[in-house]
């Protein structure tokens, strides 16, 4: 089996509350990883996370309202450092790409919420994809119950009666032809909607 090399995180964000960052912060400290604090402006906050042979993995809260967010980019080569990186990147539902790096290739995950939703083997001799996530049952019913359609038709027939009404109160040909165009579009979007 292939041993990794290092892992990447490439434009990751999370979010958390200041409950969860401190129960993130109370199961840090490990007898491999310890983990400081640094308070910055505007009630910001980095938090850098140290292996004990030295390796340092910083992280840069930013406060939006009662929500901590974190961006987060940088490569890992520790596996106790990796192990609490990827931990807190699961658990609070990150969104990004995770370069997991081997001798002669990468595996590329790409996270939405916390869950893979494509995976890719990158060679040197090019990409290939290896996983793709396909709507769940929940997703589906979701979109099964969603009425944009629904509500997108009225519109149209809202706008299709107030063209109409124009029609009849047009008093040039060329307003008429410009209304008929109009109306035109509007029932070839009707079709498109039907189907």
């Amino acid at each position: 089996m292939a041993q990794r090399l290092a892992t990447e995180y490439v434009n990751a964000t999370l979010q958390m509350t200041e409950f969860q960052m401190n129960q993130f912060l109370l199961s840090a400290d490990t007898s491999y990883i310890s983990h400081r604090v640094k308070v910055l402006g505007g009630g910001e906050q980095e938090i850098v996370l140290e292996e004990a042979g030295g390796e340092e993995v910083h992280l840069s809260f930013e406060r939006k309202g009662s929500i901590y967010v974190c961006k987060l980019s940088c490569r890992v080569v520790n596996p106790h450092l990796n192990n609490a990186v990827r931990k807190l990147f699961v658990t609070y539902k990150g969104t990004g790409t995770v370069n997991r790096i081997y001798k002669g290739f990468t595996m590329m995950y790409y996270y939405v919420a916390g869950s893979v939703r494509q995976i890719s083997e990158i060679t040197s001799s090019g990409s290939k994809l290896i996983y793709q996530h396909k709507h769940t049952a929940a997703e589906m019913l979701k979109m099964y119950h969603s009425n944009l359609v629904e509500e997108e038709i009225a519109s149209l027939r809202r706008q299709v009666d107030r063209l109409l009404d124009a029609r009849n109160d047009a008093g040039s040909l060329s307003r008429i032809a410009e209304i008929d165009g109009e109306l035109s579009a509007a029932a070839a979007r009707f079709f498109q909607l039907e189907a």
